[in-house]
């Protein structure tokens, strides 16, 4: 009578063992695709960082433009520890802050030439009040890295 059941049990618990053991092997292999597709990401994003912020330095960006697009490049870096970004690049955050409800592109286009003058106006501003911050930020994103 043992023997019956000890046969049992071994026709129940290998196959249960083989199939956790593919799900681990399954479950680690996912794990380390994850991890690559996240580095590749962060060296994508910390490629266009670094970018920009160099465009932005020999003026071949605008201001608002780069900033825009700087704050949403790091803010989309996937750090578990995230350091604070606004304090570290302030200018860039500052002027992001300033600018981010402005209109543009159709809305831009269907505001009046008043409204689209009193935007560039204070666009401008605000450029000029944050540049040397800015251009302070941007000397240490070109040589952005994680």
């Amino acid at each position: 009578m043992t023997l019956p059941i000890l046969a049992l049990m071994l026709v129940i618990v290998l196959p249960l063992a083989f199939y956790a053991g593919t799900l681990v092997f399954r479950l680690r292999a996912q794990s380390q695709k994850n991890k690559q597709r996240t580095t590749e990401r962060i060296d994508k994003i910390v490629e266009s960082i670094t970018t920009i912020a160099s465009a932005m330095n020999q003026q071949q960006c605008n201001m608002s433009e780069g900033c825009i697009r700087l704050y949403h490049l790091l803010e989309a870096l996937p750090l578990v520890e995230r350091p604070d970004y606004s304090r570290i690049y302030a200018g860039v955050y500052s002027l992001y802050n300033d600018v981010k409800e402005l209109a543009s592109h159709e809305a831009r286009a269907g505001l009046s030439p008043q409204e689209r003058y009193a935007q560039d106006t204070f666009r401008e501003e605000r450029e000029a009040i944050l540049e040397t911050a800015i251009l302070r930020d941007v000397s240490q994103l070109r040589r952005f890295s994680i």
